[in-house]
């Protein structure tokens, strides 16, 4: 077996040789390693770039962060942080300064967050205020640029005057008006103290702080009999009994991690493995193997906040594994990657929410940045230490094209087939192209010489294809496939071709992505609804049949809606528009276009047309929400 695919992690063995003896003392440590297969180093990091670029499609430059979510931005762009740390790729750096430089500013409520922003990066919500804090700790890390150290002194000072001894003895309110003590925020208080304590030489006062945190949340209640940390305290100051949450559970992982590099009190570690033991136990956070979290049940749709969940846990465990060493962490870390790479992914390297991948009809499989982000943490774990310095990926675009075909003559598809490298040395890449029965691909075999120059900015590479699907292709989705080989590393992506003879998707789930052109700043928070407020729009592509005589679509629409459409997604002619300002859903309603005054030329055996929906009113924030889309053709 290669050494990488034992993943020794040289810093796991030295801190596992440390706690064998003494604090410090040094030993060698035969490591013991799970039986279950694992993916190579390098394949794990061509992974984790593939969902991490994914990721960063979703990024809003223009007001630096990512869409409608305040707090989850943090926590995806310290993932994105902890992607760049582990895999030395530095291609996002600049996205972390444009949003320190652009955000750490006052904001009225609504521009970035429901809340008013107070200026570096706090506001009322204290929970929200110290996982900036951690991102931009983790920025330092990345650049060792002075500013995002002391913006995080200035955030955890802050914090420091919410927490408060008069009630249940300490810990740090959940809120600027004092209501709730809760675990998130003491999990992140313990966290960010004990990380500035290990950042700033001679510092004496954070660590005080963090022991005190720490010995406050031992033993204020909220860790349960069975070793699992409910979400806060009651009035009375005793466990609420409300929902095992487990970014709460890795929470308190990484602030007891943390607060040992500090101390080196072999007291706190065993405490954290009391703590993973139990996420881990018959009784923890998984089914099957899989970290679950209870919104993720068949009969429940996780929200917004819950989707990232899963993946603040597996930041954290990821650095028990780290630290500890131990093999069963490790097992178990290595099959939630596999798990959301073979189950929970789609062909545009999207991850959703159930990392199972389970889903049903009225509670779908959810894919978005959140879920995204999430999942990808996982993908970042699994890649080793040392980093492997040469990895192959690739992707094709577009991943998820649809064809609807003319009753006779075949529909041609353009594709780019991308690859990316790192490395030291050129790489001649093989690459075989795989298609359905009866299509036609151009070329089914090719070469690519990829010239990487280190890690820190991936080589790309691109050969395009043209795909021909026959009219007698059946209706549903064919997989294309594309295998890559150079120097003893592999590959495989895939794009997923929807075949269909008409249109009719509920929006918000995977039905809708294949028609999904351009989401752009776009959001959809629940089945069957997908928005566009302000300067936002998602704009859909229908390709037609070439031999297409009559087509209309209707969409059920609400809000304060501009519906457009286009031959060329250039030139675009308003077809509907609520000029009145209606904020309360009640114009909702089925409302239908004929779209064959607008429909272009036959091309390659399709007529396509776009469908524009954005905000007739963008100062007030309700702009075009739609639910369902169907059309009726004729040929």
């Amino acid at each position: 077996m290669k050494l990488e695919a034992l993943r020794i992690r040289v810093r796991t063995l030295l801190v596992a040789a440390a706690l064998a003896v003494t604090a410090t003392a040094t030993k060698a440590i035969e490591p013991v390693y799970p039986t279950n297969p694992r993916v190579d180093g390098s394949t794990a990091v061509a992974r984790a770039r593939v969902a991490a670029d994914v990721l960063m499609n979703s990024y809003e430059p223009g007001k630096a962060w990512f869409p409608s979510s305040w707090w989850n931005s943090a926590v995806a762009l310290q993932t994105i942080g902890d992607y760049m740390q582990r895999t030395g790729d530095r291609r996002y750096l600049a996205q972390l300064d444009n949003t320190f430089e652009k955000d750490k500013g006052v904001f009225p409520p609504g521009v970035l967050s429901g809340d008013p922003l107070l200026g570096n990066f706090t506001s009322r919500a204290i929970d929200d205020s110290a996982w900036w804090g951690l991102t931009w700790l983790q920025a330092y890390d990345l650049t060792r640029n002075p500013k995002y150290l002391d913006m995080a002194i200035t955030i955890a000072n802050y914090v420091d005057g919410y927490w408060d001894t008069s009630t249940c003895g300490g810990g740090v309110w959940w809120n600027a008006e004092r209501t709730y003590k809760n675990a998130v925020t003491n999990g992140l208080w313990i966290r960010l103290t004990a990380e500035l304590h290990n950042h700033i030489p001679g510092d004496q006062q954070w660590l005080a702080r963090s022991r005190t945190a720490w010995a406050w949340f031992q033993h204020s209640g909220m860790i349960n009999a069975g070793g699992l940390v409910n979400d806060g305290l009651t009035d009375a100051c005793t466990n609420n009994g409300q929902n095992v949450w487990t970014y709460n559970q890795g929470l308190a992982i990484g602030a007891g991690l943390e607060l040992w590099r500090a101390t080196r009190d072999p007291a706190i570690l065993a405490s954290v493995r009391r703590l993973a033991d139990a996420a881990i136990g018959p009784n923890g956070l998984a089914t099957d193997g899989v970290l679950t979290e209870s919104c993720d049940a068949a009969t429940q749709t996780c929200d917004d906040n819950g989707k990232q969940f899963k993946g603040i846990f597996m930041r954290y465990w990821t650095d028990l594994v780290d630290t500890t060493g131990d093999n069963r962490y490790a097992a178990f870390l290595e099959q939630q990657a596999q798990s959301i790479w073979n189950d929970d992914r789609d062909a545009a390297g999207s991850l959703g929410t159930r990392w199972s991948g389970a889903t049903s009809d009225e509670h779908p499989n959810v894919f978005d940045w959140r879920t995204q982000a999430s999942a990808l943490s996982a993908l970042i774990g699994n890649v080793p230490i040392p980093t492997p310095m040469t990895s192959l990926a690739a992707t094709m675009s577009p991943a998820q094209p649809v064809i609807m075909p003319a009753a006779s003559g075949a529909t041609a598809i353009a594709m780019d087939l991308g690859a990316t490298a790192t490395g030291f040395l050129p790489l001649q890449t093989l690459i075989s192209i795989d298609v359905p029965a009866g299509w036609n691909v151009s070329p089914r075999a090719a070469q690519s010489r990829l010239q990487p120059h280190g890690n820190a900015t991936p080589v790309s590479g691109t050969v395009p294809l043209q795909v021909t699907v026959p009219s007698s292709a059946t209706d549903g989705h064919h997989m294309i496939t594309a295998n890559l080989m150079a120097a003893g590393l592999h590959f495989t992506t895939q794009a997923d071709v929807l075949v269909a003879h008409k249109i009719d998707f509920d929006t918000g789930t995977v039905d809708e992505n294949p028609w999904l052109f351009d989401a752009d700043g776009s959001q959809s928070n629940g089945v069957q609804n997908r928005f566009a407020d302000g300067n936002a729009h998602f704009t859909y592509r229908f390709p037609f049949p070439a031999d297409t005589t009559s087509a209309q679509v209707t969409l059920t629409i609400d809000a304060e809606f501009v519906v457009q459409v286009s031959a060329d997604n250039q030139h675009w002619t308003t077809v509907l528009q609520e000029d009145r300002r209606i904020t309360d859903g009640s114009n909702k309603a089925d409302r239908s276009i004929d779209l064959i005054p607008y429909l272009g030329a036959p091309a390659n055996g399709s007529r396509p047309l776009y469908l524009k929906v954005s905000d007739a009113f963008p100062d007030d924030g309700w702009g075009g929400r739609v639910y369902h889309v169907a059309a009726t053709i004729v040929e």
